[in-house]
């Protein structure tokens, strides 16, 4: 039983290291801001998740007692950091607004921040006295 729980806990460090070998990778290679979001928040957030499985596997088979903190931060990464690519996402956008640069809608006024709506200040009120 050893064994086997050795040998699914390797290849949980292998393909978490791997993960992560190809988000760093692509964090480095990648031309595009956008594009190079990818890398991190997909590939490294399923390094970062082997390596905590294959942890908390670890403490459950060898240790004789379970973890669940690696569990929970499994969990909030694979929850967090496609709202945090997404944020990111949104604030180049914004920054970056060139109609012409990104991409078309197809009619749809409301796609990202691609139509704003202008700013209009509300007029004061006048006080009764």
């Amino acid at each position: 039983m050893e064994m086997i729980a050795e040998i699914v806990i390797t290849a949980c460090l292998v393909i978490g290291g791997f993960f992560g070998l190809v988000g760093s990778y692509g964090l480095i290679k990648l031309d595009h801001p956008m594009a190079r979001l990818h890398a991190p928040t997909k590939a490294t957030t399923l390094g970062v998740g082997g390596v905590l499985i294959a942890s908390m596997l670890y403490s459950w088979v060898f240790e004789t007692h379970g973890s669940f903190h690696e569990l929970l931060i499994t969990l909030f990464l694979f929850i967090t950091a496609p709202i945090t690519a997404n944020f990111i996402a949104k604030a180049y956008l914004h920054r970056h607004e060139q109609e012409e640069v990104l991409p078309d809608p197809q009619g749809d006024k409301t796609w990202a921040v691609l139509n704003r709506p202008a700013f209009s200040p509300e007029p004061e009120e006048t006080q009764k006295g």
